[in-house]
């Protein structure tokens, strides 16, 4: 199939977009669509951290976001000159207002200051038994500053059983058990393993503080409750001095995610690559002297982003990622666990697509308004029957593979086809784009995932994971996206909203493409 970069997540449309909006109307969301999380944290005035941060994690991940306040500080990106903590009762009037009105279904909790706060939320937590609860147990700024009490860490410790999900850093992981940090990244999974047994919650043990080329992540839970006591999940380490709030948005972005998706595992590989771009591309924000914030909304400052109707299509592709991470088959992909019988019926089945999508493209070329995009559509339907088949034609050439239509890949090209038949080119532009966008979107992560694993020798699968990290294929995605964008913002209102159906159809044909060897098998 085709196409798409990192998984950084927007599921609101930008403001850009809003002409659009107000002519198209979405899509009624379930509860689960836009879950709404509850976060209790600290207020941070140069919006990097706590409440701040937690709130543009969850617009970033699709949530709505509320917020009730444990803390104010003076702070900005060089240090904490002053903390506040106002009376407990009042956090305890925040809290109950909420849930006494808004149902609750993610709750992350982050800055608590002291013993008396910290027993409010205890409290409430009893009271209301929220679905999710994700607590960062922030005692230490990115600055060295302390923003929890000595004399309130024993109240945390006896806090953590209520939590679902444990996300302390290294310094916080060591506090928590009264060890020395761990050196390396065996003795921090150890720790992670002592802490969740301790507590009987997921504990994420994150690499952020160690020192190398990689930065992995693992959740560890001991009572069973994930496919294994330990999952990794490699990741590239970014260097860059803005991390501050990188805890209090990964936070809160595992709590949105998990509400959505109901799988820390796939909760965990939708936020990590989100992340590492909100970190890559941090820079661009300039804030601040010292350990500037992270670019929570890093996708509307890359320019093929840009354009109103692009970043609406981009909204509608959240979810689908969601769903792709989570599939077994792309974990087995990229872990080189794969079966060997999936991995055949898939490019068995993405060679038979490629044949049809090859000639949806040659029709998008036919329809196209200008010489520049006809040859763009022409090449890419060249593309797909020259250079991608190759690697099926030579993989599958030497093996007994099952090559009859599959049902999803007929469903596929039918809805391809149909949106070709149809006359409309910014349809027809539309149904085709998730070909290039999710997949690039996927192939990306995958690839990253791969390299940040050190490349090992002997994965099956290496020479399939290392096409995606092709220019020339990064570079047609662009175009295409920007192709779709000018077609959109060019349309009619009717012929924008057919778009919209064309586009979502597709998407949810590339999770099923994607899902279809397991259930194969």
């Amino acid at each position: 199939m085709s196409s798409l970069s990192s998984a950084s997540l927007l599921s609101a449309p930008a403001a850009a977009a809003g002409s659009v909006l107000e002519t198209v109307a979405p899509a009624a969301p379930t509860s689960r669509d836009v879950p709404r999380v509850l976060a209790i944290a600290g207020s941070d005035p140069s919006g990097g951290a706590g409440i701040q941060a937690d709130l543009k994690s969850i617009a970033a991940h699709g949530g709505y976001g509320m917020a009730a306040i444990t803390a104010l500080t003076a702070q900005n990106t060089t240090g904490v000159r002053g903390v506040h903590v106002p009376p407990a009762s009042f956090l305890s009037a925040q809290l109950d207002t909420i849930s006494d009105d808004i149902h609750v279904d993610a709750v992350k909790i982050g800055m608590l200051g002291d013993a008396q706060v910290i027993a409010a939320v205890r409290r409430w937590l009893e009271k209301v038994r929220p679905g999710v609860v994700v607590l960062d147990p922030v005692m230490v700024a990115t600055s060295g500053d302390r923003l929890l009490q000595e004399s309130a860490e024993a109240a945390l410790v006896e806090l953590l059983p209520l939590a679902d999900l444990i996300t302390p850093n290294l310094p916080e992981l060591a506090m928590l058990l009264g060890e020395p940090e761990a050196a390396d990244w065996a003795a921090a999974l150890d720790q992670g393993k002592r802490l969740a047994a301790q507590t009987g919650a997921t504990v994420l043990v994150k690499g952020g503080h160690l020192d190398g080329s990689t930065c992995p992540d693992a959740l560890v839970n001991t009572a069973g409750l994930l496919s294994a006591e330990v999952v990794e999940i490699a990741g590239e380490r970014i260097t860059t001095r803005n991390s501050h709030g990188t805890g209090c948005s990964l936070s809160s972005a595992m709590a949105t995610a998990q509400a959505r998706l109901g799988d820390w595992e796939a909760s965990l590989r939708a936020v990590k690559p989100w992340l590492a771009g909100a970190l890559r591309t941090s820079g661009q924000l300039e804030v601040g002297a010292g350990n500037g914030p992270i670019n929570h909304f890093h996708h509307l400052s890359q320019p093929e982003r840009k354009g109103g109707f692009a970043e609406l299509l981009r909204a509608e592709t959240v979810a689908d990622l969601e769903a792709i991470y989570g599939l077994g088959f792309i974990r087995g992909l990229a872990e080189g666990t794969l079966a060997e019988k999936e991995f055949a019926y898939y490019l068995a089945q993405d060679a038979i697509y490629l044949n049809g999508y090859s000639r949806v493209l040659a029709r998008a070329s036919a329809l196209a308004p200008t010489e520049s995009e006809q040859l763009f559509w022409a090449h890419s339907a060249q593309q797909c029957l020259e250079v991608e088949s190759e690697l099926h034609r030579n993989w599958l050439s030497t093996r007994t593979v099952q090559t009859e239509l599959g049902p999803v890949t007929k469903a596929y090209v039918d809805h391809l086809v149909a949106a070709s038949a149809g006359g409309s080119y910014a349809v027809l532009v539309a149904a085709v784009l998730p070909c290039f966008w999710l997949y690039a979107e996927v192939g990306e992560t995958l690839h990253a995932e791969y390299v940040a694993a050190g490349a090992q020798a002997g994965h099956p699968y290496a020479e399939w994971l290392r096409t995606y990290a092709d220019e020339e294929f990064a570079a047609a995605t662009l175009r295409a996206i920007e192709i779709a964008d000018d077609a959109g913002r060019a349309a009619s209102a009717g012929e924008r909203k057919a778009m919209l159906t064309a586009f979502r159809q597709s998407c949810r044909y590339e999770v099923e493409f994607f899902d279809a060897p397991s259930r194969h098998s």
